[in-house]
This record gives structure tokens, C-alpha cells and sequence, in this order.
């Protein structure tokens, strides 16, 4: 079971993975505007399922803190992210964000039942090394100018590694509340929109599509996935192997002609994998049990 979650888990890792390609393909809409769609289209299957089976409904009946876990990561992340791009240059702002797999990692072990080994650390450390290699191929840049930027994306990055940590405590929770979750996300994204942004809507039926495709995948379906992965998981190689989202967004974007290939990326493939294999050393080279015949 702890391996089937996980692995639903590193399914959204794989689907934010997209996130890059869908966001350039669906032309100019304003960040808050395209979250607050794409919140809504992900908030469908959900509807969907409550629809057909509407005794799920008593599920959404949870305590007042994990809707406010929940709509604070949610939204939360992504109001503190389009900050820190409107305040800070977007590589540095980024990588700091970014910083939200090694919090996890580190973080876990305050949670019951974990033990933080040091080649998790090493792992998710590998995976941080290669994911700078990726973002800041031009250099890093820090410059006190942009301290407000910076610190919306430090938020950022405890935003999301402690609404992760905290979801592993609200495992009793049911992952059908994540349909609530988009749909306040969505309606805070509007509000936003409505209040400092002008709208623009897509000119075409491909950028309508790649809006589609972001409502489904990594602003939908990859909530779902990461919560069940850290309620049920491996919330420690979850955390490491997140790294792999920008490494596999990078290469989506070369395959697609969006981006050029370069040695930084070969490395930090090496990196980033390594890494991954590293964290998940326990489960991926996991001892068989000696049988008692053997033993004698």
C-alpha cells in the first residue's frame, strides 16, 4: 500500500511536470485570471464523483482546521508565488521557492512514525544541486532590491512543504476535500484577478486547450495525487524526488522546441536522479526476507 501511495504521489511530481509547457502554450493570461480557470476545471472530476455518488458528500464534513490547511497551501503557494514573480527577477524567486522539497524532507521528521535518515537529506540536497544547475544557467543574482520578492517566495516555500506536513497529520481526512480545496482556491484566484489584474482571454482553441490540459493535470489532477501520496506514502522520497518536476518541465520544453538542451541539463539529470534513487534507497533496494530454510 505505502508504495502504490507513493507512487500515485510522484504521478503529480510528473504532472506539475507539464506545468511549464501548458502555462507557455496558453498564451497571455494574467496569472491570477488562468488560476482561477484552471482552479475550476480542477475542481470537476471531484464534482463529478460527488455527483455520482452523493454519499461522499458527508466526507467534506471535516474540521475547521483542514479547510484552513487546505485553501491556506492551496492558495496560499500560489498567491505568495505570482508575488514574489511580480517582485523579484523570476530565476532567483524560483529557486527559492523551490526550496520546498529539502523543507519537507527535513521537516518529516517531526511527524509520527518517521525517522530522517541522512541519505534522504543527501538525496534531496543532490536534487537542489541540479535543480540550480537547470534555473540559474545565466548566474544567480541576489539584490536587495527585491527583498519583498525574496521573502514572498521564502513564504512560499514553507507554504507548501508545511501544508504537505500537515496533510500527513490530517490522513483521516478524505482526498474527495480536495475538490473544495480547488473551488475555494479558485473563487480567492478570481478575486484577486478582478482586483489587480486586466483580463485576457485565450485567441486560440490550442491556448484554450493548454488551459484545459493545466485545469486537468497540474493545477487538478496532481492535487489529488500529492495528497493521497502524502497521507499514504513515503512522504520523505516524495519530497526528494520532487526535484524531478523542473528536470522533467525542462525537457518537456526541448522536446517541444520550447527550450535548447545543454550540459547543465545532462548533469543535472545525473543529480536529480542520483538523488532520487539515494532517498529512496530503502524502498528501491529493499532486503528480502530470509526464508527459515535459508537461515538454518
Amino acid at each position: 500500500m505505502k508504495l502504490k501511495a507513493t507512487l500515485i504521489g510522484f504521478s503529480a511530481i510528473l504532472m506539475w511536470s507539464l506545468l511549464a509547457l501548458f502555462t507557455t502554450a496558453s498564451g497571455k493570461m494574467p496569472p491570477f485570471q488562468l488560476s482561477a480557470i484552471c482552479f475550476l476545471i480542477g475542481s470537476l472530476p471531484g464534482l463529478v464523483v460527488l455527483a455520482l455518488r452523493p454519499g461522499r458528500m458527508a466526507l467534506l464534513r471535516q474540521p475547521a482546521k483542514v479547510w484552513i490547511v487546505g485553501i491556506a497551501g492551496l492558495f496560499g503557494y500560489h498567491f505568495l508565488y505570482f508575488t514574489a514573480l511580480r517582485n523579484a527577477p523570476a530565476v532567483e524567486a524560483g529557486l527559492i521557492a523551490y526550496l520546498w522539497p529539502l523543507l519537507i524532507v527535513v521537516g518529516s521528521a517531526m511527524l509520527p512514525g518517521e525517522k530522517l535518515r541522512w541519505y534522504h537529506i543527501a538525496g534531496a540536497l543532490m536534487g537542489l544541486a541540479g535543480t540550480v544547475l537547470i534555473v540559474a544557467r545565466n548566474g544567480l543574482s541576489f539584490d536587495g532590491a527585491y527583498t519583498i520578492g525574496y521573502a514572498a517566495a521564502f513564504l512560499c516555500a514553507f507554504t507548501w512543504s508545511g501544508y504537505s506536513l500537515l496533510t500527513r497529520r490530517f490522513e483521516a481526512a478524505s482526498t474527495d476535500v480536495v475538490t473544495g480545496f480547488c473551488l475555494a482556491t479558485s473563487v480567492l484566484s478570481f478575486l484577486c484577478h478582478l482586483g489587480l489584474e486586466t483580463t485576457v482571454w485565450p485567441e486560440t482553441g490550442f491556448e484554450w486547450f493548454a488551459v484545459a490540459g493545466l485545469g486537468l493535470l497540474p493545477v487538478g489532477a496532481a492535487f489529488y495525487a500529492w495528497d493521497f501520496g502524502v497521507k499514504n506514502g513515503d512522504i520523505q522520497i516524495l519530497g526528494a524526488t520532487s526535484y524531478a518536476a523542473p528536470l522533467l518541465s525542462t525537457l518537456n520544453l526541448i522536446l517541444m522546441g520550447y527550450a535548447e538542451p545543454s550540459w547543465r541539463i545532462a548533469i543535472a539529470c545525473v543529480l536529480v536522479t542520483g538523488g532520487a534513487i539515494l532517498a529512496a534507497r530503502d524502498m528501491v533496494f529493499r532486503r528480502k526476507p530470509v526464508a527459515a530454510a535459508d537461515a538454518v
